[in-house]
């Protein structure tokens, strides 16, 4: 019989991955392989990137240098472009190739989405730090797959209660129109709708959209109280700056910013702004003085994609240890029995559909008169716990859940 090319490599593919298998659970445990699947250069390269790189190199060297283990460990990296398909090809040759474990970062849901599938089959761990749509820990759950960072839900539901408390009972969305940014509104206008606030309306806009005046002007004709910035990237540092050069009075809601945007933006364009993240690295002794050691490298301090990946990866080595092997079953039971505490959480816990509990926290960006030195731009507003920031088990999906 002659077999397409497709269903050869399909073949092949199922071959390699019991032979993997097999090989793994009888060999000892020698070697650990970390692949960091991460955007390098494109418009989220600041929030995760080549930092993402270095945290994940520095956790395995403070795990090697704390834990002392029988077995060596590394660092892989690679660009996916923002491209699901690139993102499967690459992990797809790391897996067959160079025998990585686990992957981790998986900027954008779309990319984690597809990553996560691919460790699913080739029974490998993918810790997805660099995204958190609720779709990865939801419909599309998987036992071998961990949201670690932030969830699109928490960061929402955080934001729009913190300021509906405060009176931004009214909203207008500035959304990036594409699955990410659909979600992230959605997420937001259920908690303001539930809370007895009202949506305004919304501006859809595409990736790199260099003028948002027309945008703006419908924010400020609707009268809302609050502008939702629920884009990303430079395309969320672009709508502030332009809504500060505008003149808007409202208040500027960050849905998922990171701390390379307010930089970025400078605190002229960005003060007062509200946002919700689950780092910040002068937030307590021990994120500052890991974060201090990451600047020393990277020349700016680290964002909440970047500490945890540095959690992630370290987590995944203690897992791995606790273990004695690879088996991502076991490696994976072994992190949901895990409570965590590093330079990125305190007193974390993987729930059983794949999403890290840990506090968030509600920020107000300074002044720049409030600054006292470089990257000390917030002002803590509120602290979100846990239980109250995750999307409820009871309404969950994932059937790793269901009982």
């Amino acid at each position: 019989m002659i077999f397409s090319s497709f269903a050869r490599r399909a073949a092949l593919s199922a071959a390699f991955i019991l032979a993997t298998a097999a090989s793994v659970s009888a060999s000892d445990l020698k070697e650990v392989k970390i692949g960091v699947l991460t955007d390098m250069a494109g418009p989220y390269s600041d929030a995760v990137g080549p930092g993402s790189v270095l945290a994940a190199q520095m956790a395995v060297a403070d795990f090697i240098a704390a834990e002392k283990p029988a077995f060596s460990a590394s660092v892989l990296s690679a660009d996916h472009g923002n491209k699901p398909d690139v993102a499967t090809n690459l992990a797809r040759a790391w897996f067959e190739r160079d025998s990585v474990d686990m992957l981790v970062d998986l900027t954008n849901s779309a990319v984690a989405l597809a990553g996560g599938k691919i460790a699913t089959q080739y029974d490998k761990v993918a810790i997805v730090t660099g995204a958190g749509g609720t779709i990865l820990f939801n419909e599309e759950c998987s036992p071998n797959v961990a949201i670690w960072t932030f969830s699109t839900y928490a960061l929402a539901k955080s934001t729009a209660r913190a300021i509906y408390k405060r009176g931004g009972d009214s909203w207008y969305f500035i959304t990036a129109d594409y699955a990410g940014g659909h979600q992230v509104e959605r997420d937001s206008a259920r908690e303001i709708e539930a809370l007895g606030g009202k949506v305004l309306g919304n501006s859809r806009v595409p990736t790199g959209l260099a003028d948002l005046s027309s945008n703006l002007l419908k924010a400020q004709s609707s009268n809302a109280k609050v502008l939702g910035v629920a884009n990303f990237g430079h395309d969320a540092i672009t709508t502030i700056r332009q809504a500060q050069e505008f003149g808007l009075k409202q208040t500027l809601a960050g849905i998922l910013l990171f701390i390379t945007d307010i930089h970025g933006a400078g605190l002229d364009a960005t003060k007062d702004l509200r946002l919700t993240n689950s780092f910040y690295w002068d937030r307590n002794d021990v994120s500052r003085a890991w974060s201090k050691r990451f600047f020393d490298k990277h020349k700016k301090m680290p964002t909440m994609d970047q500490a945890g990946t540095y959690s992630a990866v370290l987590s995944y080595l203690k897992a791995v240890k606790a273990t004695g092997n690879k088996n991502a079953k076991d490696v994976m039971a072994a992190l949901r029995k895990m409570e965590i505490s590093d330079a990125f959480v305190e007193k974390g816990r993987l729930r059983e559909d794949g999403l890290f509990m840990h506090d968030y926290y509600l920020w107000r960006v300074k002044k720049p008169s409030e600054s006292r030195y470089p990257w000390d731009y917030y002002e803590l507003q509120e602290t979100v716990s846990a239980d109250d920031a995750a999307f409820p088990a009871s309404e969950s999906k994932c059937k790793l859940l269901q009982k």
